[in-house]
């Protein structure tokens, strides 16, 4: 009984930030993503009838604070009355961060228990679960260019654009290694109650959302750049106002903005985009890439750089 998926984080383009139902972890809009190749989280789980409680491994380590999450999802998945679980997980990128680090872990999380209980369960059934877990780790079931729809009472995605049809590279600058300071279904309450912008963000969603289905149909960088950074910022100026206010970036995410700005001015196809968290995503073109890595590599502050290509949905590792 017996389970190992593979999964990458997705970074969204056209955010989803905010909940219309926290029970079923409904999302109060729809949002659009890229699923990322080279960052990755491998989940293996054992079901076994002799664990007297679910253990859980992540990258070598006991990890009681995630527990109580993971196990509610192999609930879902597998049942309340399954064996004990033994979960060990690895990531390849920093862990709460603002890197996606959920949404690889509950997608790769997901098909693998459904692979030790023995459920056969299509993609759809396998990210409605995985997105009750995490909001966005449903998108990270799809490959590519996917959108999560803020439609109906379950969670829905559908892809946009594959990952080989419109091949962009997205170069993430590390400036913060460490968890960050209030976890995402924290900080969307503390917005949805207390942010004076935040009934705006969700009426005009629809549009950004229009906007950016377009720009990717069409393989217009400029189109979604545009709408991608202005969505990101909007997101972002929602924090900004919520009591108290939620500020992520630090001085180094601001410096990588302006390193973004000045390739932009040099005429360079990049644009940059900012989950819940300090580090910066510069999406790409591919021939662009190198100057674009370097620059963010030379900005004060900047720790780490990691740059990766768009790759596939969580599946399950191959044999051997």
């Amino acid at each position: 009984m017996q389970g190992t998926a593979i999964a990458q984080p997705n970074i969204a383009l056209i955010k989803y930030w905010g909940k219309r139902d926290i029970e079923r972890n409904l999302p109060a809009v729809g949002s659009i993503s890229v699923t990322l190749r080279e960052l990755h989280t491998r989940m293996q789980v054992d079901f076994d009838d002799a664990l007297a409680a679910d253990a859980l491994m992540v990258n070598d380590a006991p990890d009681e604070a995630m527990l109580p999450r993971l196990a509610s999802c192999l609930d879902s998945v597998a049942g309340r009355d399954r064996p004990g679980a033994r979960i060990v997980s690895t990531c390849n990128f920093p862990i709460a961060a603002g890197l996606a680090s959920s949404a690889s872990s509950f997608a790769a999380l997901t098909v693998a228990a459904a692979k030790a209980a023995g459920e056969s369960l299509d993609t759809a059934r396998l990210a409605s679960l995985a997105g009750r877990a995490s909001g966005s780790a449903a998108r990270s079931l799809l490959g590519g260019f996917v959108e999560l729809e803020n439609a109906g009472d379950d969670i829905v995605c559908r892809s946009l654009c594959g990952a080989e049809d419109w091949p962009l590279t997205v170069v993430v600058a590390i400036t913060e290694s460490g968890p960050k300071p209030v976890g995402s279904t924290e900080a969307m309450e503390i917005s949805r109650r207390t942010s004076p912008f935040y009934s705006s963000w969700v009426d005009r969603q629809s549009h950004d959302l229009e906007i950016a289905r377009a720009a990717i149909a069409a393989r217009d960088l400029e189109k979604l750049a545009a709408i991608a950074e202005h969505n990101c910022l909007k997101m972002h100026s929602i924090m900004w106002a919520s009591r108290p206010p939620m500020v992520y970036w630090n001085a180094a995410t601001m410096r990588c903005l302006q390193t973004v700005r000045q390739l932009q001015g040099e005429g360079k196809g990049v644009f940059f985009t900012i989950d819940a968290g300090p580090q910066v995503k510069a999406v790409c073109l591919p021939e662009h890439a190198t100057e674009v890595e370097a620059a963010l590599r030379a900005t004060p502050g900047v720790t780490d750089i990691m740059t990766t290509g768009l790759g596939e949905g969580a599946r399950l590792e191959s044999p051997g």
